[in-house]
């Protein structure tokens, strides 16, 4: 079986949240947000974990190879590929505490199908096309729109292809791929794999946990 690298991108600032440290170290019943995604991908590979020398200790130093976060997430995900030892790697948001590891088998059951592969949930709602001023411009369809999740997995040599050659700023790592050409596929997951961005994405994060002790 081919080795797996997990890279868990916990360097953000999470400043959208307006709390005094990154949404990703708040806590939840006790718990920092990032650990609950930790202890589900710890089992699947090799893990590297991308974070501020300050937020490190919560991780098992142990278990944890460390990388340093960049400006952009594309930065932090070359910093944790060049520490990644794997022939894959499996990028994580840590503010994505609810994923199970079902979903984890089950994007790993698949690669060798791709080059690329992410978990995904199809759109349900209507998507409206609006200018600064919020006015309405059109209504996307729908159809064949999936939002997509992490975590991310890819092949290692189509990162490094990918890093040789993009300039802009892309906000997720299946649009690396992209850029060379790589066979990308989507996996559905679960709509509760939701990333914590709000304060009502915490809220509802909080809820969740407690109906699941």
């Amino acid at each position: 079986m081919s080795k797996v690298s997990v890279i868990l991108l916990a360097g953000g600032k999470g400043i959208r949240l307006g709390a005094n440290i990154p949404k990703q170290y708040l806590e939840i019943k006790g718990k920092p947000i990032a650990l609950y995604s930790f202890e589900t991908l710890k089992p699947f590979g090799e893990m590297v974990v991308v974070a501020h020398p300050q937020y490190r200790a919560i991780f098992p130093k142990e278990a944890v190879t460390f990388a340093e976060p960049g400006l952009r997430r594309q930065d932090s995900v070359f910093n944790g590929l060049q520490k990644a030892t794997g022939e894959w790697v499996l990028i994580h948001d840590a503010a994505r505490p609810f994923l199970k590891k079902e979903e984890v088998e089950a994007l790993l059951a698949q690669k060798d199908d791709a080059d690329a592969l992410a978990l995904a949930s199809p759109v349900k709602s209507t998507l409206k096309q609006v200018d600064d001023n919020l006015n309405v411009l059109q209504t996307i369809p729908r159809k064949g729109l999936w939002e997509v999740h992490t975590p991310q997995l890819i092949k290692r040599e189509i990162l490094e292809m990918a890093f040789e050659i993009v300039e802009g700023e892309v906000t997720d790592d299946l649009s690396l791929a992209e850029l060379v050409g790589a066979k990308v596929k989507l996996i559905k997951g679960s709509e509760g794999n939701v990333k914590i961005t709000t304060q009502e994405d915490l809220k509802y994060a909080k809820v969740c946990i407690d109906l699941s002790v």
